[in-house]
């Protein structure tokens, strides 16, 4: 996924990733759900130091599924979710999917937080299954 782009709505604010993504996968946290209003969060975990930032974000800190807290970022101005930052893992940047420019290079891995998934979710059988957070590293 070297070199994808992606921003909001409006065009205010705009990155770029030019690392390779550390997981992809569907996220059905309770506080994805209502973060994103539908079933599950696309998210791509990529590094830190391989996302530029241009524009300004507001952030919005919540507690998370884990008991950790969840910063998730967006447009003040249009109010698109881009991407969370992640207190278990400060070396990462979690991208939401559908704020890529080429939102079809997602290839998720795993469905996570599966126990908190809503009976009227569709989940890809052919993905692993994670009932909460899986063991990073």
């Amino acid at each position: 996924m070297a070199a994808a782009q992606g921003g909001c709505m409006c065009g205010a604010v705009r990155y770029e990733c030019t690392g390779d993504p550390v997981f992809m996968g569907n996220c059905h946290c309770r506080d994805c759900q209502r973060a994103g209003g539908g079933a599950y969060n696309p998210a791509i975990g990529v590094p830190r130091s391989a996302v530029k930032i241009t524009g300004t974000v507001k952030y919005y800190e919540s507690k998370a599924d884990s008991g950790s807290p969840a910063k998730r970022a967006f447009c003040p101005n249009c109010g698109s979710r881009l991407f969370s930052e992640p207190s278990f893992a400060p070396d990462l940047i979690v991208l939401t999917a559908g704020s890529l420019d080429d939102p079809s290079i997602f290839k998720p891995m795993m469905d996570i937080y599966t126990s908190s998934a809503q009976p009227w979710d569709h989940m890809n059988p052919a993905l692993a299954k994670v009932p909460k957070m899986p063991q990073m590293g």
